[in-house]
């Protein structure tokens, strides 16, 4: 059924215009899936190799009237011979090594896969059947194949691991990367010397942080190297917060209005970083398309199958390319192969067609007999073969920087190890059913798979070994474009990323080194937005990525220390904002302190306390006058005490607010001018009952003597002493941290605790004065020349009415300005009494000293 099954898969391919042929056309094409009888070699144990040796395909027109043409395959790449020829010695070296599989010789065969998926399973077919139509005998016995090496593209790969799956026989690619070749339940017997993809895009990721990429485009070829690419690509921007531009597919078949489409969409994007994940058969017709269309200013980011491509070597290339950086192949030694490379010769390969098109592509010349036409090229001239090799063509000869090659070598030598532990197993110790060993003489593809599986060897200072998957230990070298001497590509490393090592270590990079695009020193921006400094947020804007927002500054009371902040964090209640909404400060406290404003009123309050001590002085020096001695001078003396300590009392209320500084203002402030009222009203008693005791049969004056008088101020200042204990006792003043009025400081003043409290005493000092006023309004028409009552009803009404306009002022005066009303109503009531008080005596006392007579004062002397 197996041989049945291949024959049937041969049959259609032929059908469709895939014929085998040994005949190819030389130079510049051949059939798909051709194979040279130069490229095999008979041995005891056979392996297979599968190269892209062309890297274009050119399909036939169907117009379903007759049978198609051959496609045929173009594009002539001399790096994938390098590879086959690396196979060749890899094989001829094991066969010479008396280590390595002694008396035993490998044979192999090599096919083009034409970097196609039918190219690839027509390849692996003649691998299995032969190049001829010809019946296999494969089925009688074990496999004429014991493992294959290729394909080099992940979706050749996937059509050749399903067509081998049925026959158990193990591949080890060198060049698919792919993820989805790690399923081993889809790929049971898939193997690569290649990591996986998943580690390149990890460290494509990686690299896109390190140089704050987070706006970027991506193009894939079309197939599965590149969709499990872009899912991987995508799966770990959801973490990194990377944004994804756009994101195109190249056809694979060339279609230049769909590359055009694409290259406007680049053209458009304010995306200045582009990765691409194609193979260089794919890419060269996009890439020539690009240059056309003049496009620069484009960091290119390559993946591994084409970062060291020398297709695009030249230096038509450098202008558009120069500067792209992506992650190739670790690369090794292969000690002998630049040799064996210079063997290739037409003279010494004369019938092998692709040594032939390397001539012609090196020196545009034909192999073929003067007077013969090549029908693809027919006007080459022709070849000596004697042409010196060595002094041309770097792409096939370059043994510096082995990445693919070292990759052949490192799978030829995994086989040979494994089939050199499979033919050295002991009997009865072996891995299979009962300890049994396999049988040397007929040995099958999946008892190869096991030992595959197992193998570990060394080979140029590394470890080459396989984990669970069929995967080999990940590690990439950082390679970057730059311009050699002679003005083309070349490959400089300039980093390493090594999957082994803890995250945060895996990606080392030598920026100094690093040539960018458009030949610039400096890494290129590429964002959707510009970050968010310090003191500013994201607001996302709908309908777009994550990556393009609008940075909207803080608002007051909020901050944001670091870039690109989401959020900003609101400042602790004792903290502010700084200008620059980068940090929390604390809030100034303001509070009435010793500035312009408070020395101001200290200064005014001291010149009160001063000046009515001065007017004390003056009464107490004159206390014999018949101007101080008219009405009792002992409630004068009082007041002016009293209003001394009104004058001092309003410097409590400057400085910075304490428990005992807020109880004592207060207290002081209510007492001392419930005492200064006491006293003031009576004098009123006394002035109102001095004239009303003139009249016959009026005792009043012995109800108002001095012990009455001081029993009045005793008692009306008492009641005033109460409700201040009251008020301390039960709900006292104490400093208060107001943050409520200014969101910006701290208002630091004294609540009074109790607003009951307050305005009562208050009111009760207003009670007072309404009864003074009204006691000195009944007086004040009473004869004499100095009736006091006239002035004591206009200090009253003064004093009346500064407490009244205080009562709005103090409520809407925001801050220290509060305070500094209270200060202004206690100054200004205080200025008032003494001004209306003791202004005219003073006035008399010093000034005109001839009035100050008893008859005078009676209203009995002259005018």
């Amino acid at each position: 059924m197996a041989s049945l099954l291949i024959w049937s898969l041969f049959y259609h391919v032929s059908v469709f215009g895939f014929a085998s042929s040994t005949q190819t056309t030389a130079y510049s094409c051949s059939l798909l899936g051709h194979f040279d009888p130069s490229f095999q070699a008979d041995g005891e144990f056979t392996i297979g190799g599968l190269f892209p040796l062309h890297y274009w395909v050119e399909m036939s027109n169907w117009n379903y009237t007759h049978k198609p043409a051959d496609a045929q395959c173009l594009g002539f790449d001399p790096r994938a011979l390098r590879w086959a020829q690396t196979m060749r010695f890899a094989v001829e070296e094991i066969n010479r090594s008396e280590n390595l599989l002694p008396h035993h010789t490998l044979g192999y065969r090599i096919f083009d896969s034409c970097a196609t998926h039918v190219g690839g399973q027509r390849a692996v077919l003649g691998t299995l059947n032969g190049p001829e139509l010809a019946k296999s005998p494969m089925c009688s016995s074990a496999a004429p194949l014991l493992a294959i090496i290729g394909d080099s593209g992940s979706s050749q790969s996937i059509v050749v691991s399903d067509t081998l799956q049925p026959f158990r026989i193990p591949m080890i690619s060198y060049f698919s990367s792919c993820s989805c070749l790690s399923d081993r339940d889809k790929y049971p017997t898939f193997f690569r010397v290649i990591p996986n993809d998943d580690y390149q895009v990890k460290a494509i990721v990686q690299l896109l942080q390190r140089f704050g990429w987070t706006w970027v485009g991506i193009i894939t070829e079309d197939d599965d190297y590149g969709r499990y690419a872009v899912q991987g690509l995508l799966k770990e921007f959801k973490s990194t917060g990377i944004c994804l531009a756009y994101y195109e597919m190249i056809p694979k078949v060339y279609n230049k209005k769909r590359i055009h489409d694409i290259l406007q969409v680049i053209k458009q994007s304010t995306a200045k970083v582009l990765i691409c994940f194609s193979g260089e058969g794919e890419l060269f017709p996009f890439l020539k398309e690009y240059i056309e269309k003049n496009i620069t200013g484009i960091q290119w980011i390559a993946s591994e199958a084409w970062v060291t491509a020398s297709l695009f070597a030249g230096s038509e290339f450098y202008p558009y390319l120069g500067g792209t950086i992506g992650f190739a192949i670790r690369q090794g030694n292969i000690p002998g192969l630049g040799d064996y490379l210079l063997t290739v010769n037409p003279l010494r390969y004369p019938n092998n067609s692709l040594v032939q098109e390397l001539w012609a592509a090196l020196y545009g010349c034909s192999m073929q007999p003067p007077g013969s036409r090549s029908p693809v090229s027919p006007k080459l001239p022709s070849c000596t073969g004697s042409e010196h090799l060595q002094e041309q063509y770097p792409v096939y000869l370059n043994t510096s920087n082995l990445r693919m090659s070292y990759n052949v070598y490192k799978a030829v030598y995994a086989i040979a190890h494994s089939l050199h532990n499979l033919l050295s197993c002991e009997p009865g110790k072996g891995p299979f059913q009962n300890s049994s060993c396999a049988n040397t003489t007929s040995i099958y593809p999946w008892q190869m798979q096991h030992y595959i599986q197992e193998v570990s060897f060394i080979v140029s200072v590394e470890e080459v070994n396989f984990d669970e998957k069929g995967d080999s230990i990940p590690s990439y070298d950082l390679m970057n474009w730059q311009r050699d001497t002679s003005g083309n590509i070349k490959f400089v490393n300039v980093g390493l990323f090594d999957g082994a090592k803890d995250a945060g270590e895996q990606l080392f990079i030598e920026e100094k080194a690093i040539i960018w695009t458009d030949n610039k020193p400096e890494v290129l921006l590429s964002v959707c937005s510009d970050s968010c400094t310090p003191g500013s947020r994201k607001a996302f804007r709908r309908g777009e990525p994550l990556c393009c927002f609008d940075c909207v500054p803080c608002d007051d009371g909020t901050i944001s220390n670091q870039t690109d902040s989401i959020d900003c964090t609101p400042c602790p209640e004792d903290y502010w904002s700084n200008a620059a909404r980068t940090e929390c400060i604390q809030k100034a406290v303001e509070f009435l302190s010793h500035d312009a404003m408070g020395l101001a009123l200290t200064v005014i309050s001291i010149a009160g306390a001063c000046l009515t001590a001065a007017v004390l002085s003056v009464f107490t020096h004159h206390r014999n006058t018949p101007i101080v001695r008219v009405n009792n001078s002992e409630l004068s003396y009082f007041i002016l005490l009293s209003l001394v300590l009104c004058f001092l009392c309003a410097l409590l209320f400057i400085g910075e607010p304490t428990p005992w500084s807020c109880m004592l203002r207060h207290t002081a402030f209510s007492i001392t001018f419930s005492l200064c009222i006491s006293c003031i009203l009576g004098k009123t008693l006394v002035v109102l009952a001095a004239f009303t005791a003139a009249r016959p049969g009026n005792n009043i004056m012995k109800w108002l003597g001095p012990k009455q008088q001081r029993v009045i101020i005793f008692s009306c200042t008492l009641v005033q002493v109460v409700i201040c204990a009251v008020w301390l006792a039960a709900a006292p003043p104490f400093p208060f941290k107001n943050t409520q009025y200014s969101r910006s400081k701290i208002i630091l003043e004294c609540s009074v605790g109790s607003s009951l409290a307050f305005w009562c005493v208050l009111g009760y000092i207003g009670l007072l004065a309404c009864l003074c006023f009204v006691l000195a309004f009944l007086a004040r028409k009473l004869p004499g020349n100095f009736n006091e009552a006239k002035y004591i009803t206009f200090s009253m009404l003064i004093f009346c009415a500064v407490w009244l306009a205080f009562i709005p002022a103090y409520i809407s005066s925001p801050g220290k300005f509060t305070v500094a009303v209270e200060i202004f109503a206690i100054l200004a009531s205080s200025f008032g009494l003494l001004f209306c008080l003791f202004a005219p005596k003073v006035y008399i006392i010093l000034l005109k000293p001839e009035r100050n007579t008893k008859q005078h004062l009676m209203g009995k002397g002259k005018s």
